[in-house]
């Protein structure tokens, strides 16, 4: 940046924006930072009581903030994202839909360690709704050097950084065990609340089946749920470590092949993930049914985009995994599930 006389600035950058004062009438930027000065300007510019400028000196091959910022969001931004027009130098990411919004981080961090380039981001896999922001995007001085641009489209060839991945429409089945239930002695308070939770994730619960602590029993009814063309199956008690809970082993005896019993996040520590084919059967705690936000939160939307998840991603809710149990909770706007 030069400080240069009015006369002699045609060619050059404005390093800041300029403001007209027209008293009584108008007070606001005139000039904006960016802006070319050319020959017509130097009149208004005298009016305005400038007789020098701070400005840039641009080389040919430099790229604008508001073109570099254009050139990221538009390589960056996969389906169901849309693009804020460029405002000083930045664009933001909106959710042009509802959905799983997923990140490639390695390819940002990638991109983020380039001299010069700016992108942030909320966190993913949470579930995001048509309008939210999700990202923006600049460069940090007024220009960028087109070879660092050109670095930063190298990483961006290998497809978007980020996407909205819709929740698919899936056929839901529950296996509700317990003794005290299927005898009738109490009335079953897990089926509302997830009748609930997969109607608030777009899917709908279409049969429940009834279990006595019995492994054979909560098999023969995962079975039945699987041959009726249920997508996902979640199985409810019995997920403890007492004698009498059975649910662990009537999944593996109906076929399950087990990911992992256990999962490093409070409230949830005693879930199940398994598949039979390419169904999910998930032993859902108790925890599922009482708290606000839990291991469901964190895994059934991943699972409702049709993800199949792995030990390894199950392993990585350990930072963030623990919820503080808010007096009044704020998911997903917070740490939890979060690393």
């Amino acid at each position: 940046m030069k400080e240069v006389a009015v006369e002699k600035a045609v060619g050059t950058v404005l390093a800041h924006d300029l403001t007209q004062i027209i008293p009584g009438q108008y007070k606001g930027p005139k000039f904006k930072k960016g802006h070319v000065i050319t020959e017509s300007d130097i009149p208004l510019l005298l009016s305005m009581g400038k007789k020098h400028l701070f400005v840039l000196e641009k080389d040919d091959t430099d790229v604008h903030e508001n073109d570099a910022a254009q050139r990221i969001a538009s390589k960056a931004a996969g389906s169901g994202i849309k693009l804020t027009p460029p405002s000083e130098g930045k664009i933001e990411l909106i959710a042009d839909t509802d959905g799983l919004f997923k990140i490639d981080k390695d390819r940002l961090y990638q991109l983020v360690a380039q001299d010069e380039i700016m992108l942030a981001s909320i966190h993913d896999n949470i579930v995001v709704r048509k309008g939210e922001k999700l990202a923006g995007t600049r460069i940090i001085p007024l220009f960028v050097a087109e070879e660092i641009m050109q670095k930063a489209e190298t990483i961006l060839a290998g497809g978007p950084i980020f996407e909205i991945v819709p929740l698919k429409q899936m056929k839901v089945g529950i296996v509700t065990t317990g003794s005290e239930v299927y005898s009738g002695l109490i009335e079953d308070a897990f089926g509302p609340v997830l009748v609930k939770k997969f109607s608030a994730l777009g899917s709908e619960v279409k049969q429940q089946l009834f279990a006595d602590d019995d492994e054979e029993m909560i098999a023969d009814c995962i079975r039945q749920l699987v041959d009726a063309g249920m997508d996902i199956i979640g199985i409810t008690g019995g997920m403890s470590v007492d004698p009498d809970d059975r649910t662990p082993s009537g999944i593996r005896r109906a076929g399950g092949d087990v990911v992992s019993y256990g999962a490093p996040v409070l409230p949830g520590a005693m879930f199940m993930l398994s598949y039979i084919g390419d169904v999910p059967v998930v032993g859902l705690p108790g925890c599922v049914m009482y708290s606000r936000t839990s291991i469901f939160d964190l895994i059934g939307p991943r699972l409702l985009a049709g993800e199949r998840v792995s030990k390894a991603d199950i392993n990585q809710l350990a930072v963030g995994g623990l919820c503080l149990n808010c007096e009044t909770c704020t998911y997903p706007v917070c740490g939890f599930g979060k690393a």
